[in-house]
């Protein structure tokens, strides 16, 4: 049962959104424009505001929908898995079986697992997510400090509500920060060089 939940949850997360907007509606692969992601930021700056709102729409329920079909689906297994599944659809989303394995950099789809599993922690890290993009414009630092704070409120919360709680949650919450950090290495590099895309400005 845990396999399958992970494997619907991966294929689920692997609809990749961007690029079939792209091809459907303008006859083009939006991985070939812009920063050659398969995102709602690319799919804004390349198609504008109405695609990248339906990009960000779809791409966040693929990861709030993994969630809940764990429960949905598989009532009586471990209560890991709807975790687990989340994972895979942020998975999915990265490395899309639907696309060539050449997908987005989960940010959306991460969100969307977030607010299926902790809804009250999603809004900190929308606030610190807005509050960075706002003072900086970079989309991309502010996605990764918005995840930061998402394994930084479990552990907050693990530990001081009981300390003896288990910490896969935290391992989870850890998990998800890491993997994001990983998709926007080359948006790292770009910081550190002052080179970055800012966000309301074309490349």
């Amino acid at each position: 049962m845990i396999m399958m939940g992970v494997v619907i949850a991966y294929l689920l997360g692997s609809i990749p959104t961007a690029v079939w907007y792209g091809r459907i509606f303008h006859g083009i692969d939006v991985r070939q424009h812009g920063s050659g992601n398969a995102g709602a930021t690319n799919s804004l700056r390349t198609f504008g505001r109405k695609a990248g709102i339906i990009v960000l729409i779809i791409d966040f329920l693929k990861g709030f929908l993994a969630v809940l079909a764990a429960s949905f689906l598989f009532p009586d297994t471990t209560r890991y898995l709807p975790m687990l599944m989340g994972l895979a659809a942020v998975i999915g989303h990265l490395y899309p079986v639907f696309a060539q394995f050449r997908g987005g950099k989960g940010v959306a789809t991460a969100l969307g697992v977030i607010a299926a599993s902790f809804p009250m922690t999603v809004i900190i890290c929308m606030v610190v997510f807005f509050i960075i993009v706002f003072l900086t414009r970079y989309v991309s630092l502010g996605s990764m400090i918005g995840a930061l704070a998402f394994p930084v409120q479990i552990a907050l919360n693990v530990w001081q509500v009981n300390p003896n709680r288990d910490p896969y949650y935290i391992a989870f919450a850890a998990a998800l920060f890491l993997i994001l950090v990983f998709t926007h290495r080359h948006n790292i590099q770009r910081l550190m060089k002052g080179t970055e895309n800012k966000f309301g400005t074309k490349k």
